[in-house]
């Protein structure tokens, strides 16, 4: 039998960097000697994560957050387990942080609401760490069935208590001795692998879509390409790139037991797929190779693996080669505030695609001090806000559809909410016009319709609608084109059955300039579209 080393107890008397959720005092002290990285091809080296991590037990499903510095992972069988000594082969929820220079801190344990009396696990984390999604259904914060929950990080720096996610017919396809769900970095999309046929150990795969009242929809099979007859297919992960889906799978033609497998999303049916391929050896080996998960930038790959470890099975990191990739995205990074004070804020956050003003994501922004992130496909065009009560969201644009052949970027926005009171402008970042004309273009509809929605609830409010321009020209041609600019927002305001008596236009032409107008970049911030409360 191999050597178990007890944890040792400390202290803990500072907050993570992340906010973290509430610990035990439980560390894991785990030091076999072994070495750390294994050369399994010239080509793809197989890098175990180190003792910080690994033991001479089953660590599994590790869970990496899409900056690829926080892991969480389950720890088989540790003395620190809530039921160590009540359940066979107990599983409790582990996580270590990765600092400045790569190194993982040592593994901590998790306390209640994450780790309860049953098995527990962390199926996936949001882009901003505000959200985890965790094994079991939980009803005010008690374990109830099988399922899947949700805790939010609170301002305290700790988890919620779970909440369960309410899914159509959820236990008519849970009904197997296995299960496990990944939520995708939109929030919209929930992959599961489950068996309706009860005690099967044979599993499909599943996609459920978030409803606008909260609940999801009935659980939908990925088809035959996916769920090929009498075999395994599980632990799915579901890229950044919102199209690229890696599994783990027994079909025939693998390495070994399972394997993990490679396909491409063809179009929004769900239902068509590319041929999936097998990723092969080194990251496949003749042992059970699943839980394949990956950071945003798509460039290592995290799984479980029981070659060459130091235990029963380790959590390793490998360099994908380009073939094995995912499409590259952008991860955007920032902080919500509230723009009279600049105070951080909590908030929901809602990306959509234009023109059509699609929601295509959701997030929320940190209880602590603001902070969100979120990840976005390219080939698109983006309109992205934050949404809190008793303010009105001052949106911001990220033109991707051009920047595709730039790789994975990482850029910093910052977003604003503007209390709704008298006096207070709001600016309209998503109004287009081509140059020299105020004809409205489509891409704007989706921002000017939020101006109508805010009008209709709050229908005691009158508003002034103006618009600016920078220095460049006389000031009549600005005047004019100003002018000209707010009338055609007021005129689509209204062409939505606004009264005329609650909104009046202005063109300022440049008189009133927000900086000053030395750099392009700052003409582009004093060319634009507000409106301000002049009663309520």
């Amino acid at each position: 039998m191999k050597k178990i080393l007890l944890p040792i107890c400390l202290f803990w008397g500072s907050q993570l960097s992340f906010a973290q959720p509430s610990m035990d005092k439980d560390t894991a002290k785990l030091k076999p000697q072994k070495e750390n990285v294994i050369t399994a091809s010239t080509i793809i080296k197989i890098e175990n994560l180190g003792e910080n991590i690994n033991s001479d037990l089953n660590e599994l499903r590790p869970t990496i957050s899409p900056d690829g510095n926080l892991l969480f992972f389950i720890c088989e069988n540790h003395p620190a387990n809530s039921k160590y000594r009540t359940i066979p082969n107990s599983q409790d929820i582990w996580f270590s942080e990765r600092d400045s220079s790569g190194n993982w801190s040592e593994a901590r344990h998790l306390s209640y609401p994450l780790n309860t009396v049953h098995y527990n696990a962390v199926y996936s984390i949001s882009p901003d760490n505000n959200r985890i999604l965790i094994r079991g259904a939980f009803l005010k914060g008690a374990f109830d069935a099988r399922g899947l929950s949700i805790c939010v990080l609170q301002e305290d720096g700790r988890f919620s208590e779970p909440e369960a996610l309410a899914i159509k017919n959820y236990y008519k396809y849970d009904r197997g001795l296995t299960t496990g769900a990944y939520l995708a970095h939109n929030g919209k999309t929930l992959l599961l692998y489950m068996s309706p046929e009860k005690g099967s150990a044979l599993n499909d795969i599943f996609v459920s879509f978030l409803n606008n009242d909260g609940t999801w929809t009935e659980p939908k099979s990925l088809g035959k390409k996916i769920n090929a007859p009498d075999t395994d297919e599980m632990t799915p992960y579901l890229a950044a790139d919102g199209k690229t889906l890696y599994f783990s799978s027994n079909r025939p033609g693998g390495v070994g037991d399972n394997d993990i497998y490679m396909t491409k999303r063809l179009d929004d049916t769900w239902q068509k797929w590319s041929d999936p391929v097998n990723l092969g050896e080194p990251i496949n080996t003749p042992d059970w190779d699943a839980f394949f998960t990956m950071d945003a930038g798509g460039e290592y790959a995290y799984l479980t693996t029981k070659s060459s470890g130091f235990g029963e099975s380790d959590i390793v990191r490998v360099k994908l080669m380009e073939k094995e990739k995912p499409d590259p995205v952008v991860l955007v990074s920032g902080n919500v505030y509230n723009l009279k004070t600049k105070e951080p804020l909590s908030a929901t956050l809602i990306y959509e695609t234009l023109p059509d003003g699609t929601v295509v994501g959701n997030g929320i922004s940190s209880a602590l001090d603001g902070s969100f992130k979120i990840v976005l496909p390219y080939d698109k065009n983006y309109s992205i806000r934050a949404s809190a009560d008793k303010f009105f969201s001052i949106s911001e644009n990220l033109m991707l559809d051009s920047l595709i052949k730039e790789g994975y970027k990482e850029i910093h926005k910052d977003l604003y909410l503007a209390p709704i009171e008298i006096g207070q402008v709001f600016r309209l970042n998503n109004v287009f016009f081509d140059f020299d004309k105020w004809d409205l273009r489509p891409e704007s509809f989706v921002e000017l319709d939020r101006v109508v929605k805010f009008l209709n609830e709050n229908p005691s409010i009158v508003i002034e609608m103006s618009a600016h321009t920078d220095s460049r020209g006389s000031d009549d041609y600005n005047f004019r084109l100003s002018d000209n600019r707010a009338r055609s927002v007021m005129e689509y305001i209204l062409s939505k059955g606004i009264g005329k008596d609650r909104i009046t236009s202005q063109g300022y032409g440049e008189t009133k300039p927000v900086v000053p107008n030395d750099s392009e970049e700052n003409m582009q911030l004093n060319r634009r579209v507000e409106f301000k409360i002049i009663r309520n």
